[in-house]
């Protein structure tokens, strides 16, 4: 997880997204509801995407979305939440 300026590059060129304003998100082991909660991204989190999955339809503040967003090993955060500024893939599809 990194925390900076919205939809930003670091100085490694690693792009960062930032978490629906005034929401916590709940990060799962898997693509669902059903997939338990590993921790929770406090409000103003930033968030690099390393590859993105189908899943379980979700509604959240930016629309409803199937995209699943791989935050970290075994870390996934609803789309919905992420302000990516697509209602696709901005990222690889994970293996």
């Amino acid at each position: 997880m990194v925390t900076g300026p919205p939809v930003a590059a670091s100085a490694d060129g690693v792009r960062t997204y930032p978490i629906a304003p005034g929401s916590s998100v709940n990060v799962r082991s898997g693509p669902g509801t059903g997939y338990s909660i590993v921790k929770v991204l406090p409000t103003g989190t930033n968030v690099v995407i390393f590859c993105q999955t189908p899943g379980e339809t979700v509604s959240g503040y930016y629309g409803t979305s199937k995209i699943w967003d791989n935050v970290g090993n075994g870390e996934f955060v609803a789309d919905a939440y992420v302000k990516t500024g697509s209602d696709g893939y901005v990222a690889p599809r994970c293996a």
